[in-house]
């Protein structure tokens, strides 16, 4: 089991960052559920945003848990979504409960499960999104990369849904060129988002992956994230799958 500890902001005693085994894993705010401190988390609640018209509930599926921060924001900005997230350690479930008083009045269920065995449980083509953000310290569970994972997830998708992963890679992104090539054997799309550094391949971050079998909202999504404090930038699929070229898909 992780080892796992909420530590309140020095500068708002409101906001509070979940540590896990050593990580900062997620970053809370209580009166604020829209606020996404974390980077790569606001590019994600960007996609979000422009997957569908503003306040149109977003049926979404979250493998990993830490402090719920996704499953708080779309509660916040889209009521009426049905939610579930999927956590594997009962060290971050019962933080989670204890520290911000998750239940099911929360617009989301938090249950104690592997992220592919939970997707097991869950009805063929039910969910808009599902987004993997699961890590053990600074990597993210293999079982959790492989084209099994991406085809159980194609499963419980519907047919416009989008799967978004957060990939943590080192210079040189050779973990983010094979999750494109294991995601191209299920979804025609994928694209990337990630900092200008990053993607040059000079220094260690987080890209965040979005792949569907229907088009991607680019030009929306590239206007939301270059507008950021962070330079970030889009990689539209063909450019995206012109980088996994020769790449080996995930087993």
């Amino acid at each position: 089991m992780a080892r796992v500890s909420v530590e309140r902001d020095r500068d708002d005693p409101r906001g509070c960052t979940v540590v896990v085994d050593g990580v900062p894993s997620s970053y809370v705010h209580l009166d604020d559920p829209t606020r996404l401190e974390f980077e790569y988390v606001r590019w994600i609640g960007d996609l979000l945003d422009v997957l569908a018209p503003d306040d149109e509930p977003l049926h979404c599926v979250h493998v990993g848990g830490a402090g719920c921060t996704l499953p708080r924001y779309v509660a916040a900005r889209r009521p009426g979504s049905r939610q579930v997230v999927l956590e594997n350690d009962p060290e971050v479930v019962e933080a989670a409960r204890d520290a911000f008083g998750y239940n099911r009045r929360s617009g989301f269920r938090l249950r104690l499960a592997d992220g592919l065995a939970g997707l097991g449980d869950l009805a063929d083509g039910a969910w808009r999104v599902v987004v993997r953000d699961a890590f053990a310290g600074e990597v993210t569970p293999a079982h959790l990369t492989t084209a099994t994972f991406v085809h159980e997830v194609a499963r419980v998708l519907a047919p416009d849904g989008v799967y978004v992963a957060n990939v943590a890679d080192r210079p040189g992104l050779g973990l983010t060129r094979s999750e494109v090539a294991t995601a191209l054997t299920v979804f025609r799309h994928v694209l990337l988002v990630g900092e200008t550094q990053h993607l040059r391949g000079r220094r260690y971050g987080n890209v965040v992956l979005a792949a569907s079998r229907s088009p991607l909202p680019v030009a929306d999504l590239t206007r939301r994230v270059v507008s950021g404090p962070v330079p970030a930038r889009v990689v539209p699929p063909k450019q995206a799958v012109a980088m996994a070229a020769g790449a080996a898909v995930l087993r």
